[in-house]
């Protein structure tokens, strides 16, 4: 009779583990579509934000001159312009299209590095780096402005970058693993701590010393995935 149940239990301990093991696996798929979508976006900006519109230079005739974007036109810029001021430069089309071919066009005296990043300029964005690091990690990366903004100097321009990516790793997900099923290691699995998660896994959550402890990291986000990267 005691063997059944010793034979019964080493069943359901292998079966939690395949269980386990296979959780990672579908955060795994997360983590290859969130890098194929950092490529796309990287591909993108290594173009330049003007270059989908540039594609239509060839085919401006239906458009106003004034309307037209860099690289369609070309304007006369002012580098003695006092910083942070408004002020109108001559611009001239580069491309057939409708009406003066000469015109004016408003801007912020700039340049273009000194752009806002969240809607000026676009840069490559990078994977990889650790994004709990302190103190905090940064990388340099090419950023290009954007088609329809008009600033001093070169559009492509290098910038330093707080390093800040996810994996696809959901704190919810890990929480919830470290709270039901922690002592087993779960949540170290999850977050791919392997090596912490077999020690826990064996030691039943040091007793349910670690699996406490592991709760309150979570919880306060200390403890996050192993690859360096945020949480979704």
């Amino acid at each position: 009779m005691q063997s059944q149940q010793v034979k019964s239990s080493y069943f359901f301990l292998i079966l939690f583990i395949l269980l386990v093991l296979a959780t990672p696996l579908q955060n795994e798929e997360e983590h290859n579509e969130a890098k194929e979508k950092i490529e796309k976006y990287k591909e993108k900006v290594d173009r330049g934000p003007s270059a989908k519109y540039a594609d239509t230079c060839s085919d401006s005739s239906n458009l106003d001159c004034s309307k037209l974007r860099d690289p369609c036109i070309k304007c006369a810029f002012n580098e003695t312009c006092i910083y942070g001021s408004d002020l109108n430069v001559s611009c001239e089309a580069l491309t057939r299209c409708n009406g003066p071919t000469k015109f004016e066009r408003s801007m912020n005296c700039r340049y273009c590095y000194q752009t806002h990043p969240h809607w000026q300029h676009k840069c490559v964005l990078k994977g990889g780096c650790d994004s709990v690091r302190s103190p905090l990690l940064y990388y340099r990366t090419n950023c290009t402005v954007n088609s329809d903004v008009l600033c001093l100097g070169k559009r492509t321009f290098l910038k330093n970058i707080r390093c800040n990516w996810t994996g696809g790793y959901r704190w919810s997900k890990a929480f919830l693993l470290s709270i039901t099923l922690g002592g087993f290691g779960a949540d170290r699995f999850y977050l791919g701590h392997w090596q912490d998660g077999v020690g826990k896994l064996f030691s039943f959550g040091g007793l349910g010393v670690w699996t406490l402890i592991d709760v309150i990291l979570i919880s306060i986000h200390y403890l996050g995935p192993a690859d360096g990267s945020l949480y979704v």
